[in-house]
């Protein structure tokens, strides 16, 4: 069951269980959980565990929201952009992806973290397409997108999202 709902979500995943052998318990978070909780337990304990895996969940933006940061505004609802008063038009997956780094601005974000949160579990290692993509909303975003200023790549790893002075 994990592993289906990874493919198309990453909401947090707390398995209740009265099996307690490690064999089990590895399973179950190598299949997509994210905490594994053995019956009998105390109430406290269940709700701290669901705080914790709260924590650690994305941030949610609600879909009515209007994201202002540095020169970007972002209508989450009408699915528009802004960058320094410009409309900018993106396809659905750019606008995606930018929701995505607007949320997370200043992170480093790995390539599997990013292809998790826009395009599912399934296109973890699709890193060749999220590069495309990347490139795409450079051309639309960046004054020069040779120098880009707003998304920034870390060598290996991924990339940071800026939108104040980088230096």
């Amino acid at each position: 069951m994990c592993r289906r709902i990874r493919l198309v979500s990453s909401v947090p995943i707390i398995v209740l269980s009265v099996k307690q052998e490690e064999k089990t318990k590895v399973e179950a978070l190598d299949a997509g959980a994210d905490d594994y909780v053995t019956k009998p337990f105390g109430m406290e304990e269940l709700l701290a565990r669901i705080r914790a895996a709260l924590r650690r969940a994305e941030p949610h933006t609600p879909s009515d929201a209007t994201i202002r940061n540095g020169d970007f505004v972002m209508d989450v609802q009408n699915r528009t952009v802004q960058v320094r008063g410009r409309d900018v038009h993106l396809t659905p997956k750019e606008f995606d992806l930018l929701l995505y780094f607007l949320q997370n601005a200043g992170r480093v974000l790995t390539h599997k973290a990013v292809l998790n949160a826009v395009w599912g579990r399934a296109y973890v290692n699709q890193s060749e397409s999220l590069r495309v993509y990347v490139g795409q909303l450079r051309k639309k975003l960046e004054p020069d997108a040779t120098g880009p200023k707003y998304i920034l790549t870390e060598p290996w790893i991924g990339y940071r999202f800026v939108t104040g002075d980088p230096s």
